[in-house]
């Protein structure tokens, strides 16, 4: 017995509020950090400009004494003063031009770095969700629709990073514009200063309370996308069925019903964020409004000068940018709250996880079921004391009508839902599965599902997808045990035949045996086939029972029928009825006494003879 104790999941049972983003951000945060010292830069060119065309106007060519700091005046004086510069405007106007370019090379590195960190936060989140919903408890994906999954890894990651790549990466520029705006207008004339931020509070009181409605409607308006998407991925995925039914127009009905209620939402969301940006509007064109009628007033009362208004109102321009954008910023913030909780939920839903010290023992012995009892959350008990034991490299047949537990004993068994210790135990080869390597144990169990599942993909992809480097003649031997192969062979691409989503291009026998063929491959000591041949002939159905035999003897195989003739060969078969074994023995043995087992046995072998 080996000792596989390993540190994944073991503390997500444990894990507190997590911290998402950064994680997140890892490989792309020096990005980011150029991302906004490439906005400051562009800020900071934006600030100048303006202070070059003051200094043209008022002192270059105005004459009126200059009061900039040191080092700017030891510049100009380089420059030959500002007389000289008057005499040559065109040094002035090179100097502009300079300041442009430096900013619009800023701006492209902002663009460039912006957007190589954007992609790497998606591919990284992208990876991160896939990978946390893979290690989710089938239970988990039982509970959630896949549609609303999707929506969550799909929209919601888009969210996140649009607010991030387009606001988040601005908080610089507009602390450094605001900052230096701020600085320069109270430098040049602090009454318009002060008209000049008179709106703000109203302004920014105004964006807080429209933050605080707008978040409960985006998150509406978000969940809703997450039912509308399962309903189309539902309607897709099911297209055969409401086809053979002639459902299509209550489909339809019932998604543009849905679809209806949706674009309402979002109808009425598309209101209130218009009467906030005309509000907002109204506002900022009031202040720029207070601004030029005083900055004219100050001017000809001769208490301003001609370059400074020109200057001031460059900066006011500016300092409105970073206010009229606050609405955009918050509806932004809201929606990005909304999705990284909807993130959150998926990141900080419990994983599956072995116990300490989980061991990877030897597969191959007996498996007991000892006094196990079960029920599914908020549901009534599905098994009631089931009690046996299964000789290691034996056939244990299980017969039982629907719903009687017989799939929910082989879940258990693979641990895809877990069974707490007061409910009983399950082993094999004497150690408890919860205490065996989940990754061991499912790697030695074989199981083919009641509804098999095949993938997009081709033939040869599918029944080869359980391990790397698997040759096609391991493919076409597992086919061929599955009596698949000369199915295959006969199509006219053969294993390269593309099978359409979930095997819509095969009929329902083609891949029950292609399942089966995908999980002999594996060569597991236990074998599970889950009522996996009732959509193959009788004739079929014993040709696959007899390879079984010939080349899987040694493995425990458990078979689970509504049919006699599979079971009949099996060392033990167990009936079940409503969650209970009623019945325990040998087919010979079964059909000597009264109960289901020979009631089954006769009613079908009357419908044989008669047919």
């Amino acid at each position: 017995m080996k000792n596989c104790n390993t540190a994944s999941g073991g503390t997500s049972a444990r894990r507190k509020k997590t911290r998402l983003m950064p994680g997140f951000l890892r490989g792309c945060r020096l990005m980011y950090i150029m991302t906004l010292l490439s906005a400051a830069l562009s800020a900071l060119a934006e600030m100048i400009n303006p202070q070059i065309i003051r200094a043209a106007v008022d002192n270059a060519i105005g004459g009126k004494e200059a009061s900039f700091p040191a080092p700017v005046m030891k510049l100009v004086e380089k420059a030959g003063g500002f007389e000289y510069l008057g005499e040559h405007l065109w040094i002035m106007a090179l100097a502009v031009v300079a300041v442009a370019l430096v900013k619009v090379a800023a701006q492209y590195g902002f663009r460039v770095c912006n957007t190589r960190a954007s992609e790497r936060l998606v591919k990284n989140m992208r990876d991160t969700l896939f990978e946390r919903i893979e290690r989710l408890p089938f239970s988990w994906h039982m509970k959630n629709r896949t549609g609303d999954i999707i929506q969550r890894c799909t929209s919601d990651i888009d969210t996140l990073k649009n607010f991030i790549s387009e606001q988040l990466t601005n908080i610089l520029r507009i602390v450094v514009l605001l900052v230096l705006s701020m600085v320069f207008m109270f430098g040049m004339n602090v009454p318009l200063t002060l008209v000049s931020l008179a709106p703000m509070p109203v302004i920014i009181g105004y964006s807080l309370i429209f933050h605080r409605n707008v978040g409960k409607a985006f998150e509406k308006c978000d969940e809703n996308e997450g039912k509308l998407s399962a309903m189309a991925q539902e309607n897709l995925t099911g297209v055969r069925v409401v086809r053979a039914f002639g459902r299509e127009k209550y489909e339809r009905d019932r998604f543009e019903e849905h679809n209806e209620y949706y674009t309402g939402l979002w109808v009425r969301l598309a209101k209130i964020m218009s009467r906030f940006f005309s509000v907002s509007d109204v506002l900022s064109g009031t202040q720029i409004l207070l601004v030029v009628v005083f900055g004219a007033v100050f001017c000809i009362n001769g208490s301003m000068e001609a370059g400074e208004y020109i200057a001031f109102i460059s900066y006011n321009s500016l300092l409105m940018w970073p206010i009229r954008q606050l609405g955009r910023m918050l509806s932004d913030m809201s929606k990005a709250g909304v999705s990284l909780e909807r993130i959150r939920y998926i990141m900080e839903s419990d994983t599956e996880h072995d116990r300490e010290g989980a061991v990877c023992p030897d597969m191959s012995g007996d498996i007991v079921f000892d006094h196990v009892s079960f029920a599914y959350e908020d549901c009534p008990e599905v098994l009631h004391d089931i009690n046996f034991t299964m000789k290691g490299g034996t056939t244990l047949g299980i017969l039982g009508g629907t719903g009687s537990g017989k799939s929910t004993m082989m879940l258990l068994l693979d641990r895809l839902y877990e069974l707490s210790p007061e409910n009983g135990r399950i082993t094999v080869g004497g150690v408890d599965i919860n205490d065996i390597r989940g990754e061991w144990l499912r790697k030695n169990i074989g199981i083919v599902l009641q509804e098999p599942y095949l993938f997009s993909r081709t033939i040869a992809e599918n029944i080869g997808i359980t391990r790397k480097g698997i040759t096609m003649s391991e493919i076409r031997s597992a086919a061929g045990a599955a009596c698949l192969d000369e199915t295959v062979e006969s199509f006219t691409n053969g294993y390269d035949t593309f099978v359409g989503e979930r095997g819509v291009t095969l009929s329902g026998g083609q891949k029950q045996r292609a399942a089966i063929a995908r999980m002999l491959t594996q060569n597991t000591p236990i074998m599970i086939f889950d009522d996996s041949l009732s959509a193959v002939d009788t004739e079929t159905d014993e040709k696959i029972r007899l390879s079984l035999e010939e080349h899987f003897g040694k493995a425990s195989i458990i078979i689970i029928s509504h049919r006699i003739t599979t079971l009949e060969k099996a060392d033990k078969i167990l009936v079940l009825d409503r969650g209970r074994i009623v019945q325990e023995g040998t087919h010979e043995s079964l059909c000597a006494e009264e109960g289901v087992y020979r009631r089954i046995f006769d009613i079908q072998s009357g419908a044989a003879e008669k047919a």
